[in-house]
């Protein structure tokens, strides 16, 4: 099972379980942000009552939407991989600065996107046009309702002008917030359902030409911090009333030599969650 946001032709977006017999509305909320703000255990009911039993909508009758609305905003936390660690050590020197984030109690977390600006599954997703070097990023994404817990998980390419953010890190908001720099796949899986989230296969290609650029795998169990640690430390002094989205980190990095372009396919699997697959193009080209 999974929860979806949909509409049916040109009318207004609605909230979901979708499942192998089809797409069960959830009639009692009127988006995602309503049932966000619903403690877990009211979701987790909402959603298995949905499964058992009432009329389906055809999968192939309606469109996706990203998995985020109102006022839910999307986070990332950073360095919470030694390969992430490793990467940005090699792209900006700064030892210092990210072994002492990887290190460190307080974790690395940045807002990523809001709303309006993420894509989802088919769209394109963005490259900055004053980068000379970008990669994706696929991490674990966590739905958090506006209490704190975690109701599910999806896929999330959090794409980084790395050139911007190797040449100072304090030029991370402009290296990870940009037109397109968000894309989320469109199904969330119930946390309750996945029987292992900290041992999750990830992974990713760069697809381009017709062969592949680039190919990578981790798992959740490399992740140096727990889920719940990471949104302990985002909801600490931050109100969000309709919840966030938390994107985990990074465990696969390419080489330096081995950024992405425009053109090029990006597809991102995780074990018991699903897929993220889009092509990449110049959000704001130069000129």
């Amino acid at each position: 099972m999974h929860i979806v946001r949909y509409a049916e032709g040109s009318g207004p977006a609605r909230v979901a379980i979708l499942d192998e017999a089809g797409i069960a509305p959830l009639e009692e909320v009127a988006d995602l942000a309503e049932l966000l703000r619903l403690p877990l255990a009211g979701i987790r009911s909402l959603t298995e009552e949905a499964a058992a039993g009432g009329e389906r909508l055809a999968p192939d009758g309606v469109r996706l939407l990203a998995p985020v609305d109102g006022r839910t905003e999307v986070w990332a936390a950073g360095v919470t991989y030694e390969r992430s660690r490793e990467a940005r050590v090699e792209e900006s020197g700064q030892l210092s600065v990210y072994g002492a984030v990887y290190e460190a109690d307080r974790p690395e977390l940045f807002l990523k996107s809001v709303p309006w600006r993420v894509r989802t599954d088919g769209q394109p997703a963005g490259l900055r046009g004053d980068a000379d070097n970008s990669v994706p990023e696929p991490e674990l994404a966590l739905l958090v309702n506006r209490h704190g817990e975690i109701v599910g998980a999806t896929v999330c390419d959090d794409l980084t002008a790395r050139s911007v953010e190797g040449e100072n890190p304090l030029y991370l908001p402009q290296a990870k917030i940009y037109t397109g720099s968000c894309s989320l796949a469109a199904r969330i899986r119930p946390w309750w359902e996945i029987a292992d989230p900290a041992a999750l296969g990830i992974r990713m290609r760069v697809l381009r030409d017709g062969g592949t650029a680039f190919k990578g795998e981790t798992s959740t169990a490399s992740l140096h911090r727990t889920f719940d640690d990471l949104v302990s430390w985002l909801y600490r002094e931050l109100d969000l009333p309709d919840g966030a989205v938390l994107a985990t980190g990074t465990g696969i990095v390419p080489p330096l030599d081995a950024g992405v372009r425009p053109g090029d396919t990006v597809e991102i699997e995780i074990d018991e969650v699903g897929t993220l697959t889009h092509e990449l193009v110049v959000a704001t080209p130069r000129g």
